[in-house]
């Protein structure tokens, strides 16, 4: 098994917990990443198909999406689409995700089909053209075959969390995924970190659990955290992010602090490993 590239670092964005801010970390981080400059990529690998709706992609305009990478019939450059944010595209997904699971069950590559993508794109003209810098993989919210092809295909992961209560019930069962897929399928993952995503000042428990995470987790929590914050959630039903939908709202202005934290952190691993 071939080392994963350099360029461009790919990042999972993973919880098998639903409704933790997953999908909305995806769109506004690819976007806050591509508003100070970086070429990012978003691949829809949830069949629900919500970040690439988010990013502008109507249903109706996706053709090729990640379902036919995936399962062999296209290329990951054939399925890329422009948004509308400079420097920033998507590869869409469809409910056909839904049945690839079964489709690919006894192919030998079955865990590796978004990295061999991942790896033929970094030799496409598209890539070198546009220059991409980072990936942002959007997981379904289940450890299935596309949340381990995410895994396989990534240098570090990147976990949401809701500020509420349960918020670490089910983190031990992904961190030990994670483990599961560094030993078996991809020994360079990395937990990159944490995001407190829906936090509610007005709300004790959301402080509480903040102070819970940040002591179990230590490190690998980001600074930033992500406010609850009602302009993050009309966002979407406009088919826009929330940074070009009110770029001063409390929830934009936090992406861009997240992104501004996840480039450091980057240098910063670049130096350990130089």
């Amino acid at each position: 098994m071939s080392m994963l590239p350099e360029s461009p670092r790919v990042l999972a964005l993973a919880n098998q917990k639903g409704g933790v801010g997953k999908t909305t970390t995806a769109i506004n981080l690819g976007t806050a990443l591509a508003a100070i400059g970086e070429k990012v990529l978003v691949i829809d690998l949830d069949p629900q198909g919500n970040a690439s709706t988010g990013l502008g992609i109507e249903r109706r305009d996706r053709g090729l999406s990640t379902y036919d990478v995936l399962s062999g019939d296209c290329s990951l450059e054939e399925a890329i689409k422009d948004t509308a944010v400079p420097r920033l595209w998507v590869a869409p997904s469809t409910m056909d995700l839904l049945g690839l699971e079964l489709e690919i069950a006894s192919s030998g590559d079955r865990a590796f089909r978004l990295r061999n993508a991942i790896e033929q794109f970094t030799r496409s003209d598209l890539f070198h053209d546009a220059g991409f810098t980072y990936v942002l993989v959007d997981c379904p919210p289940s450890l299935n075959l596309l949340t381990i092809n995410a895994l396989s295909a990534s240098h570090s992961i990147l976990v949401p969390l809701q500020c509420e209560f349960f918020a670490l019930e089910g983190l031990s069962q992904l961190l030990s995924t994670v483990e599961q897929v560094r030993n078996a399928l991809n020994p360079e993952l990395t937990i990159h970190g944490i995001v407190l995503t829906m936090y509610d000042s007005r709300n004790n428990l959301s402080s509480q659990v903040v102070a819970d995470v940040r002591e179990t987790m230590g490190d690998a929590v980001y600074e930033t955290i992500i406010p609850r914050n009602v302009r993050i959630s009309e966002a979407p039903s406009y088919g826009k992010p929330a940074l070009l939908y009110d770029l001063k709202c409390s929830g934009s202005q936090a992406y861009l602090r997240l992104a501004s934290e996840i480039i450091q952190r980057e240098r910063e691993l670049r130096r350990v490993a130089a």
